[in-house]
């Protein structure tokens, strides 16, 4: 029965043999994506189009070294990151030495055992596991289960380099509970935690059919990217969610003398230019946010 999470993780084998290419990919090709490729410029082809996530590269190769090539491998900046194993049948501990020393992560030697290729190449892929969980987990935040400022800060800068190249509008919100403060150092903090929470999931529900970028910008508050949405639409947004957020907290912590069951809230709107900064936008936000605040609150402030 074939690991389902093995399915997603995708080797390049980099072999001249094709009797060598056949033996890895039999041994392979029931738990993992296998593509091959006979010379180095195939093979530069393929990283391209198949994007591994491990490579297999034989040291013996026809037209070129395969030392030469592990080094310019780990000299690309789209090459760098992708571990590499390399095939060697040279005996001497001086070249497997050689190999580590150029970033090579482990070694397989021929004639192939099946059971030490597959346990090597399963190293790999679960260390490269773990890599992508710490990731993951790095840009979470702990408390609502949404992405985090980290995150924000990186999305931010690929939808505005991306509004730059194809002159799209670039829309953001910035959203906060009202009194939250008084309402975190009145009930304490459980309560105030348990409100962030209902926030965040009921800011997942309500635009899950406009965009999946929402985050925990810090403390309180909140940030949504909308790519694509021009300032019409962006409003539009921001008032039917101060309507339904404030509904859905009024509903999970009760009529309080406090006005910790609302939220105020500011969208911004850019076309990205080529000279302008992504803060820009963050900052016109914010600042709609503030007049919100100065307004009453329970309200959205838009441009």
């Amino acid at each position: 029965m074939v690991d389902e999470r093995f399915e997603k993780y995708k080797i390049l084998i980099i072999e001249d043999s094709l009797f060598n290419q056949t033996l890895l990919r039999k041994i392979l090709q029931d738990k993992y994506m296998i593509e091959t490729a006979s010379t180095v410029q195939k093979a530069m082809e393929k990283i391209g189009t198949f994007e591994p996530h491990l490579i297999l590269l034989d040291i013996i190769l026809p037209e070129a070294n395969g030392f030469d090539v592990l080094k310019n491998l780990k000299q690309l900046e789209h090459t760098r990151n992708i571990p590499v194993i390399i095939i060697t049948g040279l005996e001497r501990d001086e070249d497997e030495e050689k190999g580590f020393l150029l970033g090579a992560v482990d070694y397989i030697k021929r004639p192939f055992k099946n059971a030490i290729v597959l346990a090597r190449v399963n190293t790999q892929i679960h260390i490269i596991e773990q890599i992508r969980m710490i990731e993951q987990l790095s840009l979470m935040d702990g408390l609502t289960k949404i992405a985090n400022r980290r995150a924000f800060d990186i999305q931010l800068q690929y939808e505005w380099n991306r509004a730059v190249r194809e002159q799209s509008w670039l829309s953001m919100m910035m959203l906060d509970v009202d009194k939250f403060k008084e309402y975190n150092d009145t009930y304490g903090h459980r309560h105030g935690d348990f409100m962030l929470q209902t926030v965040a999931q009921t800011l997942k529900q309500d635009l899950q059919q406009v965009t999946d970028f929402i985050y925990r910008y810090g403390g309180d508050e909140f940030a949504v990217l909308l790519p694509g949405l021009d300032a019409p639409r962006a409003r539009e947004i921001g008032k039917k969610l101060v309507a339904s957020v404030g509904d859905m907290l009024f509903s999970a912590v009760g009529e309080q003398n406090l006005c910790a069951h609302t939220i105020s809230l500011g969208t911004a709107t850019m076309q990205p230019q080529a000279n302008q900064l992504p803060a820009m936008l963050i900052e016109r936000a914010d600042k709609k946010l503030y007049l919100a605040k100065q307004n009453g609150r329970n309200q959205a402030q838009c441009e």
